[in-house]
């Protein structure tokens, strides 16, 4: 399905499937999906990754630097090093898509 043109879950949606699984009121929903969301990126901020097993790894990676081009101008310019958040999907979560 690549290239396909499929409506993403926004956040809101993400809240509500996550109170009707857990049967959870909305409220509690978006505080533990918030509080989740806020951990994962406390972590790969501290340059920890987080694993969860079956479901995939979150984890820091890079793009070395290089050097570019400014499009504008036409100047070579040195692009640095950036670090850059990486998902590896599971086991589970794979076959789960298949």
């Amino acid at each position: 399905m690549c290239g396909a043109s499929v409506a993403a879950v926004n956040r809101r949606e993400l809240i509500d499937r996550v109170a009707v699984q857990a049967g959870l009121p909305r409220a509690d929903a978006a505080r533990a999906v918030d509080a989740t969301l806020e951990a994962i990126e406390a972590s790969l901020r501290a340059g920890e990754p987080v694993k969860l097993a079956g479901f995939g790894a979150f984890h820091v990676g890079s793009y070395t630097g290089r050097a570019g081009v400014n499009p504008r101008t036409g100047e070579r310019i040195e692009v640095g090093t950036t670090a850059v958040p990486r998902f590896r999907a599971g086991s589970r979560l794979r076959a789960a898509v298949r």
